[in-house]
């Protein structure tokens, strides 16, 4: 774990602004999810002294290194047991995962079942950006149905997968869904899965644009982001199950 170095308290005492400019495109919704899980953290007063940031590989792996906090850049699709480990060891730690759907659901796919299964009071913060995109767009378990990628010129020919009912397949479970276009529910799941008393996953849809969404037709960010508003829509209260178009929060004690 990289060393703790004192630092100021709320937003900007989280943020390691030496190692900017970040990484991601212009107008990447990765920059919107990690502004907002810093915001969130700043409120709940979680920062150096007592949280640590876990990632695995890609684009939004990259978000556990400008947090400045003790903090795991795992390999490949390892976040989530290695945050379970440093949860076992040290169980007062406040341990938060931030990752994309390649590095949980597909590389880390076992992980994901078991993980969740076992029940470890982890949060993970979910970027869905259903490809590949830090390695030039290919096709990802979480791709549509017949969407095109770099690697399914045809369109992709099964349904994606679901990461919903992996994690509520369990006895006990939190799963949450937002995307970059509703903000104000995106930090409500967020405060929601921080305060839940287990494994919490939050799933936040946010389509790369330029290896993903101009191969769709997306011209701009701005364009494909406003998308979701029409696209996805709160889900009613007491619903046991989101619909793919849904929103929403669902839990299990």
């Amino acid at each position: 774990m990289s060393e703790v170095r004192t630092a100021p308290r709320g937003f900007e005492g989280l943020i390691k602004r030496e190692r900017y400019p970040h990484t991601w495109c212009p107008g990447c919704g990765i920059g919107l999810i990690f502004n907002n899980i810093i915001r969130v953290l700043s409120e709940k007063g979680l920062d150096y002294s007592n949280t640590a940031a876990i990632s695995g590989i890609g684009c939004s792996g990259r978000m556990a290194g400008y947090m400045n906090m003790d903090s795991v850049h795992t390999p490949h699709g390892r976040a989530l047991p290695v945050a379970e480990a440093i949860k076992l060891v040290n169980p007062d730690l406040n341990v938060i995962v931030a990752s994309g759907d390649g590095d949980l659901a597909s590389i880390g796919g076992n992980h994901l079942l078991h993980t969740s299964r076992r029940n470890p009071d982890i949060t993970v913060f979910c970027v869905n950006n259903e490809t590949y995109g830090l390695t030039g767009g290919q096709l990802a378990p979480t791709t549509p149905k017949g969407v095109r990628t770099i690697t399914s010129l045809n369109g992709a020919l099964h349904n994606p997968l679901s990461m919903q009912k992996i994690v509520t397949g369990n006895a006990q479970y939190f799963y949450a869904r937002s995307t970059v276009y509703h903000l104000d529910h995106m930090r409500e799941c967020m405060h929601a899965a921080l305060e839940w008393p287990g494994f919490a996953f939050v799933e936040v849809i946010s389509d790369c644009i330029e290896l993903h969404g101009r191969r769709l037709g997306f011209k701009t960010p701005h364009e494909m982001i406003a998308t979701y508003g029409e696209k996805y829509v709160l889900a009613p209260a007491g619903r046991t199950e989101l619909a793919p178009n849904e929103l929403g929060i669902m839990t299990k004690a």
